[in-house]
């Protein structure tokens, strides 16, 4: 009877297939991003090489317009825990209004990293978002002359050493389930040749978006698993954090990536 039931627990546990990450895919998913932060622009916006998509991003974050209308949000990083920071990220996004949402979406959640001790700065400033331990808080998004202040008074946060593979992690993300049952996704996270503020930026951007895109909620658990690169893995990817490659500048690289559920 052992024998007779083998094949069927092996085909069951088999792995998916891997997720396509050719530079076409790359290039698909990157300009997609673009798509769906500023859709009215799609059919005007050239998106169909690497350098095209890198030129209108230029444009977007080099142009400080009202007709531009982009919100920052600012964080200001006292203790680094990266599993916390998930899941404060998270909550953050979380919390915010529709319209807070949408306008942080067509700004592709620019966010700005900021050192300093949350505990020291709460009288004088008014956070939307600080974490329990007071370790990182959140304000914003918001027109960048509501944080000028405080982005005038702190340095940037610089944490320039690369990111180290390290165990996995699994955390849950605050707040009851609303709409839908909890899911479980896995979060990849690419190390090699990427520094802990690069990796900060571009989880940051995946799991903003992804609240915001309602892949991920309330009761959520996201595990963090920590690889070199996102190629070759044996996981159905939902999301992708794409940008250029720090290797052949050329070319595009995935450095985070969300599962389906687990």
């Amino acid at each position: 009877m052992t024998s007779s039931l083998q094949p069927v627990a092996s085909t069951a546990l088999a792995p998916p297939p891997p997720f396509p990450l050719s530079s076409a895919a790359l290039l698909r998913s990157a300009a997609e991003r673009v798509r769906s932060a500023r859709p009215e622009l799609a059919d005007r916006l050239d998106l169909s090489s690497t350098q095209a998509l890198r030129a209108v991003r230029a444009g977007f974050h080099g142009a400080r317009t009202v007709e531009n209308d982009e919100v920052v949000a600012v964080v200001v990083v006292g203790r680094l825990d990266l599993p916390r920071w998930v899941r404060e990220t998270c909550a953050f996004a979380l919390a915010l209004t529709p319209t807070t949402r949408n306008a942080w979406r067509r700004s592709f959640t620019r966010t700005v990293y900021l050192a300093g001790n949350p505990s020291n700065l709460r009288e004088r400033f008014a956070f939307d978002h600080v974490a329990g331990d007071d370790s990182m808080a959140w304000a914003g998004p918001a027109p960048g002359a509501t944080t000028a202040t405080l982005r005038r008074l702190l340095k940037s946060f610089e944490a320039s050493h690369e990111l180290t593979a390290r165990p996995s992690a699994t955390v849950t993300v605050p707040g009851r389930p609303r709409s839908r049952p909890a899911t479980h996704r896995d979060l990849y996270v690419a190390t090699a040749k990427v520094t802990v503020t690069d990796a900060l930026v571009h989880v940051n951007h995946l799991l903003a978006e992804a609240v915001l895109d309602g892949l991920i909620g309330p009761g959520d658990r996201l595990t963090l698993r920590f690889v070199p690169r996102l190629t070759g893995l044996g996981a159905q990817l939902a999301m992708l954090r794409v940008d250029t490659d720090v290797h052949r500048p050329d070319e595009l690289q995935a450095y985070a990536g969300l599962t389906t559920e687990v």
